[in-house]
């Protein structure tokens, strides 16, 4: 057996990001009577999110904006595209987010097998994750997945986000793992793959969406039962 420890992405690889963030906002949707303030299109406003979070995510882990304006400005963002500027209620709304979004627990199909199966076969299970310290916590507590991993760093706990090389070695670190022995699994070409590749890590891709990548990970998986092929 070649590795030994496997360092799983969360968001979008185990636990279904988009899924749950579409609940939550859709009960903030309905608590916050936004339809009455404007926002008349529930989906148009869960796609703009979307989109938001995305470029938002990416210029946080560049370094360009800090962890709470990422979290206020998406919302404020989402409004803005109905023509709401509320700032006061797009703050509510990014607190009410964080504070129920950890309690979901979609995950994607046959997480949880796989996560026993590799467990089963006594290889390491560890996280490293971009999300916030307490938030990625609540996720894999609320989705009775915590007890699979043996470490869990997080961009706030190691100072560091991925793709930057410095939070594999202190992932590394923490775990007393070699890289030969060593392989990360992730959705995110960039921050997963690109990153582990340039620390010096193999990677699985977890190409849950079908993506056509123009970088050669050591292996391409589109869904997480295609792992037991692997190991």
């Amino acid at each position: 057996m070649k590795y030994k420890h496997l360092f799983f992405d969360l968001d979008h690889t185990l636990w279904d990001f988009d899924a749950n963030a579409k609940l939550t906002l859709q009960d903030l949707y309905a608590a916050l009577k936004l339809e009455e303030r404007g926002v008349d299109d529930f989906d148009r406003f869960y796609r703009q999110y979307l989109g938001h979070n995305t470029k938002l995510w990416a210029r946080y882990r560049n370094g360009f904006i800090k962890q709470a304006e990422l979290r206020v400005k998406r919302m404020q963002l989402s409004l803005l595209d109905f023509k709401i500027g509320d700032e006061a209620l797009a703050k509510e709304m990014s607190q009410r987010f964080l504070e129920m979004l950890p309690t979901r627990n979609t995950l994607f199909p046959y997480a949880v097998e796989i996560l026993e199966y590799l467990t089963s076969k006594n290889y390491q299970l560890h996280l490293i994750t971009n999300g916030f310290e307490d938030v990625q916590h609540h996720k894999i507590n609320n989705s009775k997945i915590n007890h699979y991993f043996d470490k869990v760093v997080t961009s706030e706990g190691s100072n560091s986000l991925k793709p930057n090389k410095e939070i594999f070695d202190f992932a590394l670190a923490a775990t007393g793992a070699q890289k030969t022995e060593s392989i990360m699994l992730g959705d995110d070409l960039e921050a997963d793959i690109m990153g582990a590749a340039n620390a010096g890590l193999d990677q699985v891709y977890i190409n849950h969406v079908n993506k056509s990548p123009d970088f050669k990970p050591t292996y391409t998986v589109y869904a997480l039962k295609e792992l037991e092929a692997i190991f």
